[in-house]
C-alpha cells in the first residue's frame, strides 16, 4: 500500500520536527469579491458571515474593510494583537494535545494579500517574530495580490518556509462565472507562474462538484493545476450552506450536490495523476452543524476519511 504524500510528512521531513499549522483569522480583511471591486456578493457558495476570528477583539473593528487601495490603517495595532492572542492560544493547545515543536501561521479567512504592502508587512513580519514559528501559509486569490507583496515574500522565503495559497476551484471559466468568482482562469495561472518563478512554494485549492462540471472537467482541472507548478493541493467537495446563493439554487433546484460514490471516484483519479512530489494538505471538507443543507455526507469528516481510505485502498494508495 502506497502512502500519499502528506503536507504533515512533508514538513518533519525538512524539519525534523512536529510543526504544525496554526490558522489564523485577521479582522478588517475581506475579498475584491465581496466589497465590489471585481464583483458583490462573493462566490456562490460562500457564506461571508463564516470568516470570522476566534476572538472577540473582531467586533472592535465591525465596518472597517481593508483594501489594495486604503492609505491609512488605524487599526493596525489591534489587528497585531488579535495576531499574538490567536497564535499564542492556539499554538499552546497544539503543544499540549499533540506534542507540536514549531509552527505554519497560515492567514487562512478572506484574502489574506488584499491590504496595503505597509499593513502585510508589519502582519507577516510580526507572525515570523514568534518562538518556533518556521515560516507561513498566505490564503489568497491571484487577482489580489501586487508585484511588490510577492517580491517581499520572495525575500523572506530565502530565510523563513513561505507558502501562497491560492483558490484554482476550476480552469473552465464558465463555471468560474457561474459561481461569481471574479476573475478567470487565465489570471491563476499567471500569478501561479510569477509565485513559483519568484521562488515560493504554492498551494492549489481545487473544489470537486462545481455547477455544471463533469468528471472529465474535474479532473482536466487537476492535471492543468498539476502543470501550473503547485507543490501542494488541497481537494474540496462543494458542499451547500444556508444565506448562500449556491442554497438558493439548490433550493429551486437548479444545483445538484456531487454524490459520495462521484466524489470518491473523481478524487481517486486526481490523485492518481498527481505528481509525487506535490503534497497533498486536505482530500475532504465539510461543516457538522444546522448550516449545512446538502450533501448530508459531508457532515462527519471521520466517516468521509474512512470511505476515502476504502476507495484509495482499491488502487493501492492510503491516506
Amino acid at each position: 500500500m502506497k502512502q500519499i504524500y502528506t503536507f504533515g510528512r512533508y514538513l518533519r521531513e525538512k524539519f525534523g520536527k512536529r510543526v504544525y499549522k496554526v490558522g489564523i483569522n485577521i479582522s478588517g480583511f475581506t475579498c475584491p469579491n465581496i466589497d465590489g471591486t471585481v464583483a458583490r456578493g462573493g462566490c456562490t457558495f460562500c457564506e461571508n458571515d463564516s470568516f470570522s476570528a476566534s476572538t472577540n477583539r473582531v467586533k472592535e473593528l465591525k465596518g472597517f474593510h481593508l483594501n489594495l487601495q486604503t492609505k491609512e490603517n488605524p487599526y493596525l495595532d489591534k489587528q497585531l494583537q488579535q495576531l499574538q492572542i490567536q497564535f499564542e492560544s492556539i499554538s499552546s493547545r497544539q503543544r499540549r494535545e499533540y506534542g507540536a515543536e514549531a509552527f505554519l501561521i497560515y492567514f487562512q479567512s478572506f484574502t489574506n494579500t488584499y491590504a496595503p504592502f505597509e499593513t502585510l508587512k508589519a502582519l507577516y513580519e510580526k507572525a515570523l517574530s514568534f518562538d518556533d514559528v518556521v515560516g507561513l501559509s498566505i490564503g489568497t486569490r491571484s487577482d489580489s495580490i501586487t508585484e511588490e507583496t510577492l517580491a517581499y515574500l520572495a525575500e523572506l522565503a530565502k530565510r523563513k518556509e513561505i507558502w501562497i495559497e491560492f483558490g484554482i476551484q476550476s480552469i473552465y471559466d464558465e463555471t468560474l462565472q457561474r459561481i461569481n468568482r471574479g476573475h478567470d482562469a487565465k489570471n491563476v495561472e499567471e500569478w501561479i507562474k510569477k509565485a513559483k518563478e519568484a521562488g515560493l512554494n504554492v498551494c492549489g485549492h481545487l473544489i470537486f462538484g462545481l455547477p455544471g462540471e463533469t468528471k472529465e472537467m474535474m479532473l482536466e482541472t487537476a492535471k492543468k493545476a498539476y502543470a501550473w507548478g503547485i507543490d501542494s493541493v488541497k481537494y474540496h467537495p462543494l458542499y451547500v450552506v444556508k444565506r448562500t446563493a449556491l442554497a438558493n439554487e439548490y433550493m429551486k433546484g437548479e444545483f445538484t450536490p456531487i454524490s459520495e460514490e462521484e466524489y470518491l471516484d473523481v478524487l481517486t483519479q486526481a490523485l492518481l495523476l498527481k505528481p509525487e512530489h506535490v503534497t497533498v494538505q486536505r482530500v475532504t471538507a465539510g461543516i457538522d452543524d444546522d448550516s449545512l443543507l446538502a450533501p448530508q455526507w459531508c457532515r462527519d469528516k471521520n466517516i468521509q476519511i474512512r470511505h476515502i481510505n476504502e476507495a484509495l485502498k482499491k488502487v493501492g494508495l492510503k491516506y
